[in-house]
């Protein structure tokens, strides 16, 4: 598996799903490679299409506030990544095949990062990551055990920015619980 560089570089050069053919560069994710606390995503959008980062456009913005209030952290102390690397045509939902594509490299992110604490943004990384078909609704407010830590699921931003008030406030109780799991695995 090597570390976080040769795996970057391999997903560079990644054609194993159709995605490849239309991105503009591959969104693999970014922060500090030995964060405690990692977010995953979906998918990247336009605006992280042409970044090449992950969370760059509104969604990311209203992510980073969350995260500076809730949590009083920014993206130097995290690390963000999503489900697929290479962003989905008109930013339409990922397909099974192409999330499995994928799922390699998130899974070799995970374990080379090794965080205490997952975030899953929204209902395909939280489906893929707890492995249920339960929907976000039904799985957030609560954390679950998950590789070396825990993994606490909450909305993905752009539905907060689509669902106003009563979404935000339930991302806030969402990340304020993430802070806690990181201050207790501190000790």
């Amino acid at each position: 598996m090597g570390n976080l560089a040769d795996l970057r570089s391999e997903a560079v050069g990644c054609t194993r799903c159709a995605l490849a053919g239309g991105r503009t560069q591959v969104v693999f994710g970014v922060g500090d490679p030995r964060a405690s606390l990692m977010f995953v995503g979906e998918g990247p959008g336009r605006d992280e299409d042409l970044a090449g980062e992950p969370f760059v456009g509104r969604s990311g913005k209203l992510l980073d506030k969350l995260m500076a209030q809730e949590m009083g952290l920014d993206r130097s102390r995290c690390y963000i990544a999503n489900v697929v690397k290479c962003r989905p045509p008109l930013n339409r939902d990922p397909l099974p095949a192409e999330i499995q594509a994928c799922r390699p490299f998130l899974d070799a992110q995970i374990e080379l990062i090794d965080p205490a604490v997952v975030v899953t943004l929204g209902n395909f990384a939280t489906r893929l990551l707890l492995g249920v078909t339960d929907g976000i609704g039904t799985l957030r407010g609560r954390s679950y055990r998950f590789a070396n830590g825990h993994l606490v699921p909450t909305y993905h931003p752009a539905a907060a920015l689509r669902g106003g008030a009563e979404i935000v406030a339930a991302m806030r109780a969402d990340l304020v619980r993430a802070a806690s799991l990181l201050t207790a695995s501190a000790r």
